[in-house]
């Protein structure tokens, strides 16, 4: 018994060591798993902030195009209130107002006025164009944001899953070998391996001649002097 005890202490301190590696993997795993909830969460936020901005810049690109229609609106009354001025000041003079010169005066200042009023129009469409064009690059970030989180969250997982398989090979690693060691122990227990064992020798008996025995096998013999 006494030559198994080595075996015995080997595999009970491989046994702890095993124990002790297994925690601390769980532990990995686990900050592994954590690790990704957290990335995902912080995409998430991101993702909800490019939102935010998206929708901010909706809402500047529809204001963009109600300012553009009121300052056309004006500009149109503006310019309907002077072609008025010009004709009532025509018509104060005596001048016909629908022949002539008079009627070009009014056409020019109808024709230029109308410029400027689409001029209002497209520069209010394109400022909200380019609203319009912020809101899709922060819809598409935050799309891609949250791709990224679902990514790190499974890449974390993974991680985990890779470091608890490691540690269930690390413990049958083990297992096998304290179980070799406790099969070695007791070999060493019941034949005697690993312990030197005395050899018989043969007795020499003046009477007899040589005798001899083999412990534990009920084995013996000898010869006579003659």
């Amino acid at each position: 018994m006494a030559a198994a005890v080595p075996y015995i202490v080997m595999g009970a301190i491989s046994g702890v060591q095993a124990i002790m590696q297994a925690r601390q993997a769980s532990k990995a795993a686990k900050a592994s798993e954590a690790a990704g909830v957290q990335n995902r969460a912080a995409a998430e936020s991101m993702a909800g902030l490019h939102e935010y901005n998206a929708s901010i810049a909706r809402m500047q690109a529809a204001d963009a195009i109600e300012r553009g229609a009121e300052d056309e609106a004006r500009f149109r009354q503006s310019l309907n209130l002077l072609i008025g001025t010009q004709t009532a000041a025509t018509a104060a003079n005596n001048i016909d107002v629908n022949y002539g010169s008079a009627v070009d005066v009014r056409a020019d200042a109808a024709f230029l006025g109308e410029m400027d009023a689409l001029t209002i129009r497209t520069n209010a469409a394109r400022e909200a164009w380019g609203f319009n064009v912020a809101a899709t690059d922060y819809g598409m970030r935050a799309e891609i944001a949250r791709k990224e989180g679902v990514m790190l969250e499974a890449a974390g997982a993974s991680q985990a899953g890779l470091i608890r398989s490691q540690s269930r090979t690390d413990l049958l690693t083990t297992a096998a070998g304290v179980a070799g060691s406790y099969f070695s122990s007791s070999l060493a227990g019941r034949y005697g391996f690993g312990r030197r064992q005395s050899v018989p020798q043969p007795a020499y008996r003046g009477d007899v001649g040589f005798s001899y025995a083999a412990p534990g096998t009920g084995y013996s013999g000898g010869f006579r002097n003659v």
